[in-house]
């Protein structure tokens, strides 16, 4: 299946204590979220008047392959820089109530006095210049909907001076924020009350410190909750799947995999497969399929075409490497057009399928929402 073996993988322990006390975090904010929302968002979710039905959502086990979005004649190129030049931490939001896309002046100067206030209290204020105020704006993305029913992207950007920047040096955007809907369950955002909007999909970059307060004044404002978004197993495969499939028309230049595998101590195996390589068993698995339908069947990708991609790239590993990858877990996948890794870290580097991807993780911010 592969003519040139690029592959290779690196190996090297990961210390147990630190894993541990990692999950123990992620344990104890979890439980301390759950906790929070059921006591203070009961409300809420009266308000919203969702049934069961409508909140039983599932992931798509079949999607559209993806197209070519040429989205450079539509967003601003200053926006498009910082999107794609990003590497955002992904967290869902709920529906923010009253949040309106008019109204994104006002929040500018309500979101830099609450940082102000914070600022009062000794928070975020730990890599910036104290004497330097936050200044805040708002703005709205064009361009970056993929169905009418989908509200219009938002960006957010908190500008001030780093610590020892020089006297005469402009402020600089020190964080950025950005909210955003694409191609979400049409089902799903018709339901909702007629003062609520729907943008799910919240990704940070920038200080902890700020992103903490930027998060509180939106569920002071808005109402809304948020939550951490980890990009499960099945959905980093995915984006491998999506991302390989544009290689003729995007070069992918090589499709990197990192793995955790269960050893004393544990293993962190890097698994990076040549683009052509990828393309030619990609290529074998549609093939497959494509004997059984017409051009909707060309045109579409289910979840059976993504697990036997992912089994022949685990036995490709397996003969040359005899280490089974099925027994460890997937914690990060990267090709040219971006990466992703379970942690929710996403970083989109190419323009063109920016919609694709981002229509996914909008998917799964809305799966994992708790309402």
């Amino acid at each position: 299946m592969f003519k040139s073996v690029s592959g290779f993988c690196l190996l090297r322990p990961i210390s147990t204590p630190d894993m541990e006390r990692h999950r123990n975090s992620v344990t104890s904010k979890s439980k301390s979220y759950r906790m929070s929302y059921r006591s203070s968002l009961g409300a809420a979710a009266s308000r919203l008047g969702l049934t069961p039905a409508l909140t039983g959502r599932r992931l798509d086990t079949r999607r559209r392959a993806p197209k070519s979005h040429n989205i450079t004649e539509k967003v601003n190129p200053e926006q498009l820089a910082l999107l794609t030049k990003t590497e955002w931490q992904l967290s869902y939001v709920t529906p923010l109530y009253r949040f309106r896309h008019t109204q994104l002046k006002s929040y500018s100067g309500q979101l830099s006095a609450f940082i102000a206030a914070g600022k009062q209290q000794g928070l975020a204020v730990e890599v910036f210049d104290p004497q330097t105020a936050f200044r805040v704006s708002f703005s709205v993305v064009q361009g970056m909907t993929e169905s009418d029913d989908d509200a219009d992207t938002v960006l957010i950007q908190i500008h001030s001076k780093p610590l020892f920047a020089r006297q005469d040096e402009p402020q600089k955007t020190v964080w950025s924020g950005l909210l955003t809907c694409v191609n979400a369950n049409p089902e799903y955002l018709r339901s909702l009350p007629e003062y609520f909007i729907c943008l799910p999909l919240f990704g940070s970059s920038g200080a902890e410190g700020l992103t903490a307060l930027v998060k509180s004044w939106f569920q002071q404002s808005f109402d809304c909750c948020f939550g951490p978004l980890e990009i499960s197993h099945t959905s980093l495969q995915w984006l491998m799947a999506l991302w390989t499939n544009c290689h003729t028309e995007s070069s992918i230049q090589h499709l990197k995999m990192i793995w955790t595998l269960p050893a004393v101590p544990p293993l962190q195996v890097t698994y990076t497969v040549n683009p052509e390589d990828a393309w030619e068993l990609w290529s074998s698995v549609r093939k497959t399929r494509d004997k059984r339908g017409g051009e909707e069947e060309e045109n579409c990708i289910d979840i059976e075409e993504v697990t036997s991609f992912m089994q022949g790239l685990k036995s490709h590993f397996y003969r040359h490497f005899k280490l089974d990858l099925s027994a460890g877990s997937l914690n990060q996948v990267s090709t040219a057009l971006g990466s992703a890794k379970s942690s929710g870290r996403m970083k989109i580097s190419n323009s063109r399928y920016m919609i694709t991807t981002l229509a996914l993780l909008t998917e799964c911010a809305l799966f994992k929402m708790p309402i």
